[in-house]
């Protein structure tokens, strides 16, 4: 078993995982979304999308024994157990400083977009892309007309998910910062989450 590493609250931290590594994601104090990328680890232009793992597995959020898919088509991680009670986002673009903007922030506020490539260079990494990230653990439920809402986690203090490499690839996390809608709780304070990897 490998060491468990922080994901600061309000940071990023990326690993690499080599084929057949598995990859615990901890959500320690129960009510933090974690953004989480992958990228092929020889060519971050391939990278795990959203869209072409809906448009595989024809559904919204994954579940566990399904594959998530890069942009290429081709499985770079599996999802292979999860303890919460499986309320995972895959349609909500990682935050940035824009995002804020528009909620009504006049100055700089930190961010998952800012936290994927700060997380990357700390492994001598550059992506010019920002991928729409899946969001373990954001609440987004949604009606039958179509209408999303933003609400708290329904996860529980130290729920994980197990996460098995198909492709040698890079991991990325943001313990996203949201404080001003309750995607990481009623009382809008994002916490560290954790990370462990497996062999």
């Amino acid at each position: 078993m490998g060491k468990v590493t922080t994901i600061p609250a309000r940071r990023g931290m990326a690993t690499f995982l080599d084929k057949g590594q598995k990859l615990r994601v901890i959500n320690t104090h129960g009510a933090q979304v974690v953004d989480t990328w992958a990228f092929v680890r020889h060519d971050l232009n391939e990278f795990l999308s959203m869209e072409h793992t809906r448009a595989t597995l024809t559904k919204l959020i994954p579940q566990p024994g399904d594959k998530l898919y890069t942009n290429r088509r081709r499985p770079i991680l599996t999802f292979l157990e999860d303890s919460s009670p499986g309320a995972h986002d895959t349609l909500i673009a990682a935050c940035d400083d824009y995002r804020y903007g528009l909620l009504g922030c006049t100055e700089y506020h930190d961010n998952c977009t800012d936290n994927l490539h700060a997380a990357l260079q700390i492994l001598e990494l550059r992506s010019s892309e920002t991928p729409s990230p899946l969001n373990l653990w954001m609440n987004i439920p949604w009606t039958q007309g179509g209408r999303l809402s933003f609400e708290a986690p329904k996860s529980k203090p130290g729920d994980e998910v197990l996460l098995l490499a198909e492709l040698d690839c890079v991991v990325a996390f943001s313990a996203c910062p949201q404080d001003i809608l309750p995607i990481n709780g009623l009382d809008r304070a994002p916490t560290e989450a954790h990370f462990q990897v497996v062999d």
